[in-house]
């Protein structure tokens, strides 16, 4: 996954949901050297009646938003879903030094 392009990160789950371990995936594939560079990392834990729902929501460096919930997904589906805007701030950067 690619995480260079990360500015936010919201991450809401039910540790004993369905949820739990896309979501506990997700937060271990953040580099612990990104967190210590400015990377917000949000945390929520949910409980079962709680009626919030599950949610990943990452905010990229321009701005972008995206969202998904974590019962829904495997981490890899999850990993490929935040890739494609990631790529494509990646090749951005990459013409823009050219």
């Amino acid at each position: 996954m690619i995480t260079k392009y990360f500015s936010k990160i919201v991450v809401k789950f039910n540790p004993f949901g369905a949820e739990a371990k896309t979501a506990r995936l997700f937060l271990c594939a953040i580099p612990p050297l990104q967190r210590m560079q400015g990377t917000m990392i949000q945390n929520e834990l949910l409980t079962n009646g709680s009626t919030k729902k599950p949610i990943l929501k990452v905010t990229f460096k321009d701005k972008t938003e995206m969202e998904t919930n974590p019962g829904e997904m495997t981490f890899q589906e999850v990993s490929n879903y935040f890739d494609t805007h990631s790529r494509r701030l990646q090749l951005k950067e990459t013409i823009e030094k050219q």
